[in-house]
């Protein structure tokens, strides 16, 4: 078993977006995922997908997007990004994924998933500059580190019960945006977190992209445009 990621599929087979007015490296770039996701993972692997998921306002226009995520192998474990309008709470998508006959899909939203070898936790984070204004970026922040002390609470909860029975497991922990301000990392290192991955940065952001060991994290970036579409490999 492996545990892969990636990050920032916008699709939008279900809407009139393409991803591809923000540069011809998106051109046919959901066939291009397809065949290196086919290619790389198998059906007990699992694959974090870091936010970003679909363009779809509702959950009914992002039927196609999860058929299409369904369709490939592996166990997903998805997190909600700043452009995830569809989504609502863990329950609900459970629900939606319920009805709509996909497997495999695994929410990760106020909570910690056990995998074999690794413990997931995580959540959307947020940026400085993302909001209206300054203060509505600060309630936003404040509420999305809550978010990863629940469930990296939770994920040291289900550590402390390996431990008991002598098996070590590390967390990794998955976000929409880079960690890198207020007190996202804190809080990281505090639970002893050995990786954290990250997406969201596009374009010329990738400039500000930060990866590798930094204190006592192992940083790696999962855009897809930034990994040539490919998954990145974590275990």
């Amino acid at each position: 078993m492996a545990i892969y990621a990636i990050s920032d599929l916008h699709l939008s087979f279900g809407v009139n977006k393409p991803m591809n007015i923000f540069g011809q490296v998106w051109d046919n770039y959901e066939e291009v995922v397809k065949k290196n996701w086919i290619s790389t993972v198998k059906d007990e692997d699992y694959v974090i997908i870091s936010g970003d998921i679909s363009w779809a306002i509702t959950l009914k226009e992002s039927i196609k997007d999860f058929e299409y995520i369904n369709n490939l192998p592996g166990k997903k474990i998805i997190v909600r990004g700043n452009h995830d309008y569809y989504f609502a709470t863990k329950t609900k998508m459970e629900r939606f994924f319920e009805e709509c006959g996909f497997k495999n899909f695994y929410v990760l939203h106020n909570n910690a998933i056990d995998t074999p070898d690794y413990i997931i936790c995580g959540t959307r984070a947020w940026g400085k500059t993302e909001g209206n204004t300054a203060e509505q970026d600060k309630k936003i922040i404040a509420r999305e580190e809550n978010r990863l002390l629940i469930s990296l609470k939770e994920g040291k909860r289900i550590q402390e019960e390996y431990m008991k029975k002598g098996i070590k497991k590390d967390i990794i922990v998955a976000l929409h945006f880079p960690p890198f301000i207020s007190n996202f990392t804190k809080i990281m290192e505090e639970y002893d977190v050995k990786k954290c991955i990250y997406g969201h940065l596009h374009g010329y952001g990738h400039t500000m992209v930060k990866e590798g060991t930094i204190g006592k994290i192992e940083y790696k970036m999962v855009g897809c445009d930034y990994t040539g579409f490919k998954l990145v490999q974590l275990s």
